[in-house]
C-alpha cells in the first residue's frame, strides 16, 4: 500500500469515527437543557444565516473551479466547513438553553414544513461523511475521485444550507420570545 492510499484510509477512520459522533453528541445535547441560563433566543436568525451564506460561498466556489480558480475555490469550501462548524455549536448551545419550538401552521403548510424539516435533518446527517470524504480527496491531489463525489455532495449541502433558512423562516413566527 502506498503511503496516499495510508493517508486515505486513515482519513477514511475519521471520517466514520466523525459522522457517528457528530449526530450522536448533537442528539444527546440536543435533550440537555442548562438550568438557570438566560436562553440564546437570538442564535435562530445568526445561525439561519449562516446557512444562507454557507448556500451562497457554495454556489460562488463552483463557479470559482468551473472558471479553474483553485485557489479560491478551495479558500470558500474550507469557510463553508469553518461556517458549518460555526452553525453546529449555536445550533446546539441555542437548544441546551431554549425550549422546543412547536410548528404553529395548519393545513398543507405543516406538511411542507415538515417534508422540509425532516429531509433537512435526514441529509444534514448524511452530508457530514460526504463533505469530509470530498474535501480529504481534495487534499490527497486525487481530483478524479474529489469531482466525483463533489457532484453528489455539493447538491445536498446546497439543499441542507437552503433548507436550513426555510425551516428558520417557517418555524420564526412560533418562537417564544
Amino acid at each position: 500500500m502506498n503511503t496516499i492510499d495510508l493517508k486515505e484510509k486513515k482519513f477514511n477512520k475519521l471520517i466514520t469515527i466523525i459522522s457517528i459522533i457528530v449526530p450522536l453528541v448533537v442528539v444527546v445535547l440536543f435533550n440537555v437543557r442548562i438550568p438557570n441560563v438566560e436562553p440564546l433566543g437570538f442564535l435562530p436568525p445568526i445561525y439561519a444565516g449562516i446557512n444562507g451564506l454557507t448556500a451562497v460561498l457554495l454556489v460562488v466556489a463552483v463557479i470559482a473551479i468551473s472558471k479553474g480558480n483553485r485557489k479560491l475555490h478551495q479558500t470558500l469550501m474550507t469557510t463553508c466547513i469553518a461556517l458549518s462548524l460555526v452553525f453546529l455549536l449555536m445550533y446546539i448551545a441555542y437548544h441546551m438553553t431554549s425550549d422546543p419550538t412547536k410548528f404553529g401552521g395548519e393545513g398543507i403548510l405543516k406538511y411542507i414544513y415538515y417534508f422540509i424539516l425532516i429531509t433537512h435533518i435526514a441529509l444534514s446527517i448524511a452530508i457530514i461523511p460526504l463533505v469530509l470524504k470530498t474535501y480529504a480527496k481534495a487534499y490527497l491531489e486525487n481530483f478524479e475521485a474529489h469531482i466525483k463525489i463533489a457532484k453528489i455532495t455539493f447538491p445536498i449541502w446546497l439543499y441542507v444550507a437552503v433548507t436550513g433558512v426555510i425551516v428558520y423562516l417557517m418555524i420564526s413566527p412560533y418562537y417564544i420570545h
